[in-house]
């Protein structure tokens, strides 16, 4: 009966979510897509295929933490569409602030870079003395709102160190010292991040960076020498710390204690040991959900995505999320090839962090990597994650938008 129930809200709740994004869609279309006649051709300045995946996911992932979540708002707060609700209301505000960084000329994220990092750095040191949850400090609460300040830092930091490659193109290959710079930043915010702790974000941040330097020019001699000596300081930072030996060495073995250290990763693999190779148990009947599975609605979702949708529901999902990440790489490489290295490295930057995260999300999930605590883009429960995410790929748009206007313009200047 739970099931059925369950079924039928998610099939209500998804013909509404299409509804809600058809509109969002057509707005876009109203407002952003311009178009320019030549040779009986429109051009149009927006990347159609990435919007429709981004809303595509928009609405699985909606669906999915319904799911996910349902058996938990039932035990905690006898109401199973609790997070639910919670999570429309995060989808509404994100798409209304998503609205708005859509018309945001990418000239004011380099313009106002340094003050924006400025404004994270006093968050960070502000969420020390915040709400304490499972042992972390990672959010800063404002009455009924709670902000994850290392959420906001990833893209303000990948704007920050895109608007200092752009304006040091040109002598960061000659000068190895111009490297550092950033780098020392870095290192300022990395120890924030630790002091949450949110180890995860902080080796998001540290790898996105050297993939970055290395883009921008940077010999991979020099790389390897800072991935080297990052790499002891990390191993230092781990060994130091009893709690980071075991979350990182649990991901070995954890059929060794399934109660204890194991239990999250052995709990993700029955879920997937549970749905069929090919469509899963179904969408709602996932088993690990009901009070097995810790965080199956925000950091191990995919896991009961796997159990409900399958195999070839996890590939689509997958696919879709990695195509996103691809595709801002491709239009960071446009705008660079057209001078304009801010954007470029803008886009790419966001991309990598996207790849990133996907991979160490899912690769926990599947015990292939140790247990990060980073949430699945655009899939997993969560306000500020969310917030934050399609306000980044609302950045990709806006990048795109700009670079296929500029071709236009330089189009008909040659003609």
């Amino acid at each position: 009966m739970f099931y059925t129930v369950s079924q039928g809200v998610s099939l209500i709740m998804f013909t509404r979510s299409i509804n809600a994004f058809s509109y969002l869609v057509k707005s876009y279309k109203n407002t952003l897509i311009s178009s320019w006649k030549s040779d009986n051709r429109t051009v149009l300045l927006y990347d159609r295929t990435l919007l429709c995946r981004i809303c595509f996911l928009l609405i699985l992932g909606f669906i999915m933490m319904t799911s996910a979540s349902m058996p938990l708002g039932s035990r905690l707060l006898r109401d199973p569409f609790f997070f639910a609700k919670r999570q429309i209301c995060y989808l509404f505000l994100a798409v209304i602030v998503a609205s708005f960084i859509l018309h945001i000329p990418i000239k004011f994220w380099q313009k106002y870079s340094i003050i924006m990092l400025f404004i994270s750095f006093i968050m960070l040191i502000t969420v020390l003395f915040g709400h304490i949850i499972n042992g972390a400090t990672r959010w800063i609460g404002l009455g009924p709102i709670h902000i994850q300040p290392a959420e906001v830092i990833k893209i303000i930091f990948c704007c920050y160190l895109s608007d200092y490659l752009s304006r040091k193109f040109t002598k960061i290959n000659n000068n190895i010292w111009e490297a550092y710079k950033p780098l020392a930043v870095l290192g300022l915010l990395l120890i924030l991040l630790l002091e949450q702790p949110d180890f995860g974000t902080a080796i998001l941040l540290f790898i996105t960076t050297l993939v970055m330097l290395f883009l921008s020019g940077v010999k991979f001699k020099q790389v390897l020498k800072i991935i080297i000596l990052s790499t002891t300081i990390i191993s230092v930072l781990i060994l130091n710390n009893p709690y980071r030996i075991h979350r990182i060495t649990s991901f070995l073995h954890p059929w060794k204690d399934p109660y204890n250290i194991g239990y999250q990763l052995t709990q993700s693999l029955i879920a997937f040991g549970r749905g069929n190779i090919l469509l899963g148990r179904g969408l709602g009947n996932s088993r690990q959900k009901f009070s097995y599975l810790p965080e199956a609605h925000t950091d191990f979702i995919f896991s009961v995505l796997g159990e409900e949708l399958g195999y070839i529901g996890a590939m689509i999902v997958i696919y879709n999320i990695f195509f996103i990440a691809f595709r801002a790489m491709s239009i960071g490489h446009r705008a660079i090839k057209i001078g304009k290295y801010f954007s470029g490295f803008f886009s790419c930057s966001i991309g990598i962090w996207f790849s990133l995260q996907i991979i160490i999300n899912i690769g926990a999930s599947t015990g292939i990597l140790p247990t990060k605590g980073l949430t699945l883009p655009l899939i997993s429960y969560g306000g500020s994650s969310l917030i934050v995410v399609l306000t980044a790929l609302m950045v990709i748009l806006r990048v795109d938008y700009e670079t296929r206007f500029a071709n236009i313009q330089a189009f008909h200047r040659r003609n």
